[in-house]
């Protein structure tokens, strides 16, 4: 496997920020109880990460290593403003569902870390890539949780039925519990997934 491809199985399924690193758990939960939303903070996020990746990876000579936190939070914040404005000019009803979580990407820990142990030590097209791969591992356990709880408590996905409209609405899946629920169901299908591929590369 080449290197890009490690670098993308890292961030979707062998370090999935959420389902294996417990990383950004707080908007995953927060932000997963439809599809459209899941979509809108994870594809916010993605973009993040692989814009100050990217940058902070082609500023890391220059920027000096007691600063270094404050200089993230700076270049992180900046590009977390920029998304926030083009949601609200492109996408306002999204911008207006995720609300707060949108600014507090500024202070979402799956971030920070891809910028201390990832951006900050390497080149700009390893951390570029890097950026990209857990930002769509990010995404993919969104919506996989999002997946769980629309369909059980409306019975729909990115709105659309389709479950039958006699289907019982399971309503807790709406709540932050259900979101608890539904991140456990995905964590235990991933770790019984990558045990099953162990098992078949061992045999």
């Amino acid at each position: 496997m080449t290197q890009t491809g490690k670098q993308f199985k890292n961030g979707i399924i062998d370090q999935n920020p959420v389902l294996v690193l417990l990383l950004g758990m707080c908007p995953a939960l927060a932000t997963s109880s439809s599809m459209t939303d899941a979509a809108g903070m994870g594809f916010t996020t993605t973009a993040v990460l692989l814009c100050s990746g990217f940058t902070i990876s082609a500023l890391r000579k220059l920027i000096p290593e007691k600063i270094r936190i404050a200089a993230f939070t700076l270049i992180i914040a900046g590009f977390v403003t920029a998304a926030d404005f083009l949601l609200q000019a492109y996408a306002p009803a999204t911008a207006d569902s995720l609300g707060i979580f949108i600014p507090l990407i500024v202070v979402n820990c799956l971030v920070f870390a891809r910028a201390e142990v990832f951006a900050f030590r390497n080149g700009v097209v390893r951390s570029s890539l890097d950026g990209l791969a857990m930002g769509m591992g990010f995404l993919a356990a969104l919506l996989a949780i999002a997946a769980i709880r629309e369909m059980l408590s409306a019975g729909t996905l990115f709105d659309f039925r389709v479950l039958p409209e006699s289907f019982p609405a399971v309503t807790i899946m709406a709540q932050p519990a259900g979101g608890f629920f539904a991140v456990g169901l995905v964590v235990a299908a991933m770790q019984l997934l990558k045990r099953k591929g162990k098992a078949g590369v061992s045999v």
